[in-house]
């Protein structure tokens, strides 16, 4: 059982709701990274999202736009962030984490170079978003060989085609996307929410996290009743973004501790 489905598994036992958390890997500077990836930690997070910064990030709204070009301003990429991955494997070996990008940084380095960097660094598994299910069964074989787990997202729009194929080729988790448009856009319709998740379920056997529009601990409550678990990424970069001089590690520890606060208060 991979790290991720454990702690899925373990959480359904407490009756406990999957906080997923996202921040972007060398922002707001590289040696910010691995203390936000334990302040999400010591706040309540169960699993980390951690972004891999790309100059043309499609799915993303401007405030992780902004958090990826801070990062390549320091010249952050992807073996770097592999390396942050094993640092924080050398003091937590408990929470899993998940590498979420687009296919060129994967591309350029070779989609065998990926999988063994990121088993030897000790992430969990990817969420690559523009590799669609039906292209991509060889990685997805390759993750799965290495006890990595490959997470698609599906989306209000998708077809009962696409949601069987990510039945049977994604593991992990699946990740709805409760809005149509980018990450930090709109408002959340949790009824249509819950209608939705409904319908993958006579798909998808996996536990479904939904993210993208998450922005306080109402709206992650009203989630939970539906969903295993919740994603909160862009609330937290602007945390991070409007935390004063040497503050966003406890301003992300201090906003996370909220969230898992409302969705431990059933």
């Amino acid at each position: 059982m991979s790290r991720i489905a454990a702690t899925f598994s373990a959480l359904a036992a407490q009756k406990k709701t999957a906080l997923i958390t996202f921040i972007t890997a060398g922002d707001p500077a590289p040696a910010q990274t691995l203390p936000l990836m334990h302040a999400l930690v010591a706040g309540g997070a169960d699993v980390i999202e951690l972004g891999v910064p790309f100059s043309d990030p499609m799915a993303e709204g401007p405030v992780i736009q902004r958090a990826c070009e801070r990062a390549l301003k320091f010249g952050v990429g992807i073996l770097d962030v592999f390396e942050f991955v094993r640092q924080f494997r050398s003091t937590n070996q408990q929470t899993p984490v998940v590498l979420m990008g687009y296919a060129n940084p994967i591309e350029r380095i070779g989609v065998d170079a990926f999988v063994r960097h990121a088993k030897q660094a000790g992430a969990d598994g990817a969420i690559v978003v523009d590799y669609p299910p039906e292209e991509c069964q060889e990685f997805a074989l390759a993750m799965r060989a290495a006890g990595l787990d490959l997470i698609f997202l599906l989306a209000p729009t998708s077809t009962e085609e696409r949601i069987a194929q990510v039945a049977q080729v994604g593991s992990g988790f699946s990740y709805y996307v409760s809005l149509k448009g980018v990450t930090g856009a709109g408002n959340i319709d949790t009824e249509q929410v819950a209608e939705r998740l409904s319908a993958i379920r006579q798909h998808v056997t996996l536990p479904i996290a939904v993210g993208f529009g998450i922005r306080d601990a109402a709206t992650a409550k009203a989630l939970a009743k539906v969903a295993e678990g919740v994603v909160i990424g862009s609330r937290i970069i602007q945390e991070i973004e409007n935390a004063p001089e040497h503050g966003a590690v406890e301003a992300v520890r201090v906003f996370v501790s909220g969230i898992r606060e409302a969705l431990d208060s059933e």
